[in-house]
C-alpha cells in the first residue's frame, strides 16, 4: 500500500524558509516520482517540483524556480522541499504525491495516483 506523510509546515514571515517533508513507505519509494503540489484557498491545485527517486531529474514549477529545492534521503525514503525567500503567494496546504514509473510525468495532479493528507504553510507579510 503506498502511503505519504508530510510534516514541516508552519507559518512564517515572507523572506523566511521553511522545509518540509515527504516520508514514503520504502516499495513506494523506490525508482518512482514524488511531486510536491499546492493549493491555495479558491484555486486549483498546481504542481511545485518533483524529483525521480533514487538520483534521477528534478523538475520545478516557474513560480518557485530558484527559491525551492527538492531533494531526497535515500536512507530514510523521505523526499524534502527547502522553501527559501517564502513570500505571501505560497501561503497553500503542500501535498507530495506519487506517481509510478520510469520517469516522473508532467507536473499535474491527474498523474499523480497516491496522496499524502497535506501541511499548511502560511506566509505573512
Amino acid at each position: 500500500q503506498v502511503q505519504l506523510v508530510e510534516s514541516g509546515g508552519g507559518s512564517v514571515q515572507a523572506g523566511g524558509s521553511l522545509r518540509l517533508s515527504c516520508a514514503a513507505s520504502k516499495f513506494t519509494y523506490s525508482r518512482n516520482c514524488i511531486g510536491w503540489f499546492r493549493q491555495a484557498p479558491g484555486k486549483e491545485r498546481e504542481g511545485v517540483a518533483s524529483i525521480y527517486t533514487g538520483g534521477g531529474r528534478t523538475y520545478y514549477a516557474d513560480a518557485v524556480k530558484g527559491r525551492f529545492t527538492i531533494s531526497e534521503d535515500n536512507a530514510k525514503n523521505t523526499v524534502y522541499l527547502q522553501m527559501s525567500s517564502l513570500k505571501p503567494e505560497d501561503t497553500a496546504i503542500y501535498y507530495c504525491a506519487f506517481a509510478e514509473g520510469w520517469y516522473c510525468p508532467e507536473l499535474v495532479r491527474t498523474n499523480f495516483r497516491y496522496w499524502g493528507q497535506g501541511t499548511q504553510v502560511t506566509v505573512s507579510s
